[in-house]
């Protein structure tokens, strides 16, 4: 396929930006940049980068980084400025708090194996809590909040069944 006068300026900026870097001698770089100028296709384009970590042409853009990290300042008000086709590192999934109402749910219902029961109903409690905080905030621990209130309520009903079951035959 011909390559326009854009498909060879973008491979004429790879290839400063690999010079910038240290990748290719100056030799290289005048050489490869007079190729570029005189490519038809985008075949030869692409031979002229293709030892590079990028080529000609364009890629998508990630996200944009996190607030945090754009406020940061890079020197006296200026930011490095990445060459064309540049993709910077993928930026870390932000990680969404858990609901500590949640986890407590989860921990003391599976505590009333050491407790004897008595962990059940404050398990119970806290799923409830959990549930009610999870529907306004953007946490996780769904799932832990339903753990808890379903291990508190069956301790809870097999304790009390026990219980009963004890005053009537004492």
């Amino acid at each position: 396929m011909r390559a326009a006068q854009a498909d060879r300026e973008r491979t004429i900026d790879v290839l400063k930006a690999a010079f910038a870097e240290g990748r290719l001698t100056t030799d290289e770089y005048h050489d490869r940049t007079e190729r570029a100028q005189c490519a038809q296709t985008y075949g030869q384009l692409a031979q002229l980068v293709q030892d590079l970590p990028v080529g000609p042409m364009p890629t998508p853009l990630l996200p944009p980084p996190p607030a945090a990290f754009a406020a940061m300042p890079f020197g006296p008000q200026v930011r490095p400025v990445p060459p064309y086709g540049y993709l910077p590192p993928a930026w870390p999934p932000v990680r969404r708090r858990t609901n500590g109402a949640a986890l407590a749910a989860l921990l003391l219902g599976l505590a009333q194996l050491v407790s004897i029961g008595a962990t059940g109903l404050p398990a119970l409690i806290c799923g409830i809590v959990a549930k009610n905080q999870l529907r306004t905030r953007d946490e996780e621990g769904d799932g832990m909040a339903t753990a808890g209130i379903v291990l508190g309520s069956l301790g809870t009903a097999l304790w009390t069944f026990f219980f009963l079951l004890a005053l009537r035959h004492g």
